[in-house]
């Protein structure tokens, strides 16, 4: 596997971002909290370890229900622009479309489809009602990243 290396932004590029760890998986959520926050279908996002992310220009605010999983937005345009998982302060989460270069980074798992609308489609490999379980998260990882060629 090569080096990976993505910037990215919000809408009006106050705040910036770089990536610079491997995605770990690739993932679209269909529940309807993530329906709400990006008036979409469902949410794109690209796992990745916190050690390789850094917010390079401008100062992120939490938004969204503001719980234990903290979801960042760009004050001004109120972008979505990543969000930190609940209890695993090693791992972010980066909303796919907002990578300057979103190529070759497809949903590989979904998530939460017992909310989907019945007309939204992705090409994900591993689907999931609900969220996976714990110990599905490793296999599927491995997976991921053996078809990967970064």
């Amino acid at each position: 596997m090569g080096e990976f290396m993505r910037e990215g932004g919000c809408r009006c590029c106050q705040v910036r971002f770089k990536v610079s760890a491997p995605p770990l998986i690739t993932m679209a959520c269909h529940c309807t909290g993530c329906q709400k926050m990006t008036a979409s279908a469902f949410s794109l996002s690209v796992l990745t370890r916190s050690a390789g992310f850094e917010v390079t220009r401008g100062e992120p605010v939490l938004g969204g229900l503001h719980g234990a999983t903290r979801h960042f937005f760009c004050p001004h345009c109120k972008s979505w622009m990543f969000t930190r998982p609940d209890d695993a302060p090693h791992l972010v989460n980066v909303r796919t479309t907002l990578l300057d270069d979103p190529s070759g980074l497809e949903p590989f798992m979904e998530t939460m489809t017992a909310e989907k609308l019945p007309w939204a489609v992705t090409p994900a490999v591993e689907s999931f009602e609900g969220f996976p379980p714990p110990e599905a998260y490793a296999p599927m990882m491995a997976a991921f990243a053996a078809g990967r060629a970064d």
